[in-house]
């Protein structure tokens, strides 16, 4: 097969196409004939040398891809050779193919294409876990999301708006912030001229950002409200103010999706699977796609996800590459 590999840490030009040696499904896994994957941060901080995959992993980037299933190892049930499929990976999604536990497939959705779902295994896992799962967001809460014109942002605006709360996000533009409130959001605060401290308190804040917005977003909290930190765009050390912490009885949480053990990541595929696949398959919720690139252009992808040039996610089709 073909597959995006790192050459060496560094910026986007690092990622080469090239030849690299075919996955074997093993017992619980199927082999995955990959249609197309998603770009995400984390592909952006592989790429850099800061964020290498887990032990067992594929070495080529990718947290999620789309298409259909060619091979199955021993002891999979429940999933046939030409079922369409998206799944949640720890690596390898730059790929024409993968190998991929069962218990983190998950059906593309009726309505969409096996393109389109490629967008959905990383971004409807992290923010149903974190936001509904982990933090308890309740209807007629408020809720903030930093980053509303990212793939997360997206997911959760359209996520939260649909569980009844009251739905706020940070936008860079007024462009983006156009597109978020038609996703659903209440609120849009543009992060470079408004501080979003003064849009009142949250009872669930979706953070990206880590140190840089960590004080400003305990100050943003309600009473018993939850920051969960989901990214380290801003940095990875920070003051915490405990007693500001302890005044308002809220509580931070600091999770990661992608070095969980496999039974809680198949726990949340699940969940997910009963929860937001309905909205999906209804056309309530759907994936926001900013563009579609050959897996060759995985460097020009890179490029675009660093500069925030983009507006929901941003794929990589293995077909025309």
């Amino acid at each position: 097969m073909r597959a995006i590999s790192i050459l060496e840490p560094g910026g986007p030009e690092v990622l080469s196409w090239q030849e690299a040696p075919d996955p074997v499904p093993g017992p619980g896994e199927v082999l995955l004939e990959v249609a197309a994957g998603a770009v995400n941060r984390a592909d952006v901080l592989q790429r850099l040398g800061f964020y290498p995959a887990p032990e067992g992993a594929p070495e080529h980037p990718g947290l999620e891809a789309s298409g259909t299933i060619s091979a199955i190892g021993p002891g999979v049930s429940g999933w046939s050779v030409g079922d369409q499929v998206c799944a949640l990976l720890g690596g390898g999604g730059y790929a024409e193919k993968v190998a991929v536990a069962q218990e983190l497939l998950l059906p593309v959705p009726a309505g969409l294409s096996v393109i389109e779902a490629a967008a959905l295994p990383e971004v409807a896992c992290t923010v149903w876990s974190n936001v509904f799962m982990l933090a308890g967001l309740k209807p007629g809460e408020r809720f903030l999301v930093h980053g509303g014109g990212s793939g997360i942002g997206t997911m959760a605006v359209q996520l939260a708006k649909q569980h009844g709360a009251e739905t706020v996000c940070t936008v860079g533009t007024e462009e983006k912030a156009r597109r978020c409130v038609e996703l659903g959001a209440d609120q849009t605060i543009n992060y470079r001229t408004e501080d979003f401290v003064q849009a009142g308190e949250f009872d669930v804040i979706l953070d990206n950002m880590g140190a840089k917005y960590l004080d400003r977003n305990i100050s943003a909290l309600a009473p018993g409200g939850r920051l969960v930190v989901i990214g380290l765009q801003g940095g990875t050390k920070a003051e915490l103010n405990l007693g500001k912490l302890l005044s308002k009885r809220a509580s931070v949480h600091a999770t990661s999706l992608r070095a969980r053990p496999l039974e809680e990541r198949a726990a949340i595929v699940a969940s997910v699977r009963e929860n937001v696949w309905p909205l999906l398959e209804a056309g309530i919720v759907r994936p926001v796609i900013d563009r579609v690139l050959p897996m060759s252009q995985a460097g020009e992808a890179h490029q675009v996800m660093e500069s925030s040039g983009h507006f929901g996610k941003i794929l990589l089709k293995t077909g025309e590459s």
